[in-house]
C-alpha cells in the first residue's frame, strides 16, 4: 500500500469515524480448512490472485496462512504438509464494530495488510484491507454527498423522479407507503415516523430493521417540520433486498450541507430547542441508522432525503 494512501486514510479517519469494519469489509471471504496441504493454499491463492487465506473450521477462524508462509514451506520442503503444522495461529483480529479511527491505529501499528473480521464467536465474518477502507470512503463521498450540476439536476429536472442512489425511476404514487407532514403544528412531528414503522411491521420486516428505519425517517420528518417551512412528504418502498425511504420537502433547503453533516451543528431556534428539538443529530442519526443515504438540497428548493436499509438476510452481501 503506498504511503500516500495512508496518508490519505489517516486524514480521512476521523471525518468518517461512525464507519465499523462491517461497513467496510469484504463478506465473501475466501478460505481454507485446516487439513489441506499448504501446495493446495498456494494454488488457490493463485486462482483467486490473493496473498492470504483465513483458515476456517467450524466456520471458527482457526489461523491464516500468507505468501510468506508458502515461500518458507517451498523453503523447508514441507509443502505438501497439512496447512495447520504451519499457519499462524497468534491472529490480530478486528471486531464487525471496530470503527475506522480503531481500525486504522491496527494497520499503523502492526503494518499488517489485512484483518480477519470476527464476531463474538469467533466466526470469520469478514477480511479488511486498506483497499476496503478506502473503497468504503470513496462511497460515503458518492452517497452523502450531490454536488454542482448533478444536485441542479435533482432538484429541477426529471431526477425528481429517480432514485438518488440507483437512479433507477420511481413511481411515488405507487408506494407502498405515503404520508404528508404537517410542518405547521411541531408536536405531531414523528407521527409518520411512527405510522410507518407499524405499516413495516404488518408487512413482516423485522423489529430491528422496523425500528432503524423509524429512527431514520423521524429525523428526516423532524428537520421537515423545524427547518424547511414547507410541507413534506414521506415515501416509503418495499423491495426482496431493502427498504427505501425518501423524504422530501419544498421549503428552505440546506445552506451548508458539510456543516449539516456534522454533528451537534443546528440553526434551530432557542424556541425549537426548549421544546426538546434541533440538537443538531438528525442527519447524523439517518447516516448511522441508514445502510445507504444521499441528500440533495438547493436554497429554495427544498431538500430530498433518501435511504436505504437493507434487510437482514442480505445486509452481509450488499
Amino acid at each position: 500500500m503506498k504511503p500516500t494512501v495512508d496518508k490519505l486514510i489517516d486524514q480521512m479517519q476521523m471525518l468518517f469515524k461512525d464507519l465499523v469494519a462491517k461497513d467496510l469489509m469484504a463478506p465473501n471471504v475466501i478460505s481454507i480448512s485446516p487439513d489441506r496441504t499448504m501446495e493446495q493454499a498456494k494454488e488457490l491463492m493463485r486462482l483467486k490472485k490473493i496473498s492470504g487465506l483465513p483458515v476456517v473450521e467450524n466456520d471458527i477462524l482457526v489461523g491464516l496462512v500468507s505468501i510468506e508462509d508458502i515461500i518458507k514451506a517451498l523453503e523447508r520442503h514441507t509443502i505438501h504438509d497439512p496447512i495447520y503444522k504451519i499457519m499462524t495461529k497468534n491472529l490480530i483480529v478486528v471486531s464487525p464494530d471496530e470503527n475506522l479511527p480503531q481500525i486504522f491505529d491496527k494497520f499503523t501499528r502492526t503494518g499488517f495488510g489485512r484483518f480477519p473480521v470476527v464476531d463474538n464467536q469467533k466466526r470469520l465474518v469478514g477480511i479488511l484491507t486498506k483497499e476496503d477502507i478506502l473503497r468504503g470512503i470513496l462511497e460515503e463521498f458518492r452517497l452523502l454527498y450531490v454536488r454542482d450540476k448533478r444536485r441542479q439536476d435533482v432538484i429541477d429536472g426529471e431526477a425528481l423522479n429517480r432514485s438518488l442512489i440507483t437512479g433507477e425511476e420511481i413511481n411515488k404514487l405507487g408506494a407502498d407507503f405515503a404520508f404528508s407532514i404537517d410542518y405547521v403544528e411541531i408536536s405531531l412531528s414523528g407521527i409518520g415516523a411512527a405510522r410507518l414503522k407499524e405499516f413495516l411491521k404488518g408487512r413482516g420486516i423485522e423489529e430491528e430493521i422496523a425500528r432503524k428505519v423509524a429512527i431514520a425517517t423521524y429525523e428526516a420528518e423532524t428537520n421537515v417540520v423545524i427547518h424547511s417551512g414547507s410541507s413534506g412528504n414521506i415515501y416509503c418502498f418495499i423491495y426482496p433486498e431493502y427498504v427505501r425511504v425518501r423524504v422530501e420537502d419544498h421549503g428552505k433547503g440546506i445552506e451548508d450541507l458539510d456543516k449539516a453533516m456534522q454533528e451537534g451543528y443546528s440553526t434551530a431556534t432557542d424556541q425549537i430547542r426548549e421544546m426538546g428539538f434541533g440538537a443538531g443529530m438528525g442527519i447524523s442519526n439517518m447516516h448511522r441508522y441508514s445502510d445507504k443515504m444521499v441528500i440533495v438540497s438547493e436554497i429554495g428548493k427544498g431538500v430530498i432525503v433518501e435511504m436505504q436499509f437493507f434487510l437482514k438476510d442480505t445486509a452481509n452481501g450488499s
